[in-house]
């Protein structure tokens, strides 16, 4: 992994030169258009970089953004890659050890997600403070390189308690209505049963997802702090729960996208 690593940051230099981005963000489903507010200064298709996985889902780009963001250098990945699309663990977050070879020095991941606490409704906002892994693979599995990280990594505090308190701060400043969640994340593609659900909630998880975890988990081996934010697209918890399209979730995603947006460039204008 680690000759890969260095092969992708080669080709990715030979395009993108001397900048040196401080922040990596990772867009999620209906939320790739934080890439508006960011002054381009390159953009790379995941196709032309050596190593990189595609992203085969409707709605994610597959781009690697370079640019300013509120005045800060960041790279933004248009577009992430889950684990129900049919790669590794390792494939899924390589595009973070690259990241974190080009510089950066925190990592901002957002998503959409299905409530499973009836006080967090459709259009909220969701602010990780911490996770369930439901998924059945971990990123970190086979040998480890002490390069990259520690064998046994400590995940008492996965996201970082003062971004977290900072961007609970700037929600209640704009307005918007957020909330600190546990964030429990299952392999998917399929939505969850009833059951599944009422499950989930008895566990402690506040809303559920299909990706953002193995993430969190390779960043804190590379102790690289994590901020993690959800846009809250549909509502589990309903006894008489509803069936629901992706067509559904990403309207409403899309709907509730500005309020992320304001949050991570206040965010990232004080790190």
């Amino acid at each position: 992994m680690y000759r890969q690593i260095e092969e992708s940051i080669q080709a990715i230099r030979r395009k993108i030169g001397e900048f040196s981005p401080e922040f990596g963000i990772i867009l999620g489903t209906g939320l790739g258009k934080l890439v508006d507010e960011i002054e381009v200064a390159h953009q790379m298709m995941y196709a032309n970089i050596p190593n990189f996985p595609i992203s085969t889902v409707e709605f994610h780009t597959g781009k690697l953004i370079f640019g300013t963001l509120n005045g800060r250098k960041v790279v933004a990945m248009q577009g992430r890659l889950h684990y129900y699309e049919g790669y590794s663990m390792q494939e899924i977050t390589f595009p973070v050890r690259v990241m974190k070879a080009l510089g950066i020095q925190k990592l901002f991941v957002s998503n959409a997600s299905g409530s499973l606490n009836p006080e967090i409704k459709k259009g909220d906002i969701g602010i990780i403070e911490d996770h369930i892994n439901l998924l059945p693979d971990n990123p970190l599995r086979g040998s480890n390189n002490e390069n990259l990280g520690p064998r046994f990594p400590d995940m008492s505090q996965p996201y970082d308690k003062g971004m977290i308190q900072q961007g609970m701060e700037i929600a209640e400043r704009l307005g918007v209505k957020a909330h600190e969640v546990v964030y429990v994340s299952t392999p998917g593609p399929n939505l969850e049963t009833r059951a599944e659900y009422r499950y989930m909630r008895i566990i402690g998880g506040d809303i559920v997802g299909m990706s953002t975890v193995p993430e969190v988990i390779v960043a804190n081996h590379m102790s690289l702090p994590v901020f993690a934010i959800s846009v809250i697209t549909d509502e589990g918890f309903h006894p008489d729960l509803k069936p629901v399209s992706l067509q559904e979730i990403v309207e409403v995603a899309a709907a509730a996208e500005p309020k992320m947006t304001s949050i991570l460039k206040e965010l990232i204008a004080l790190q």
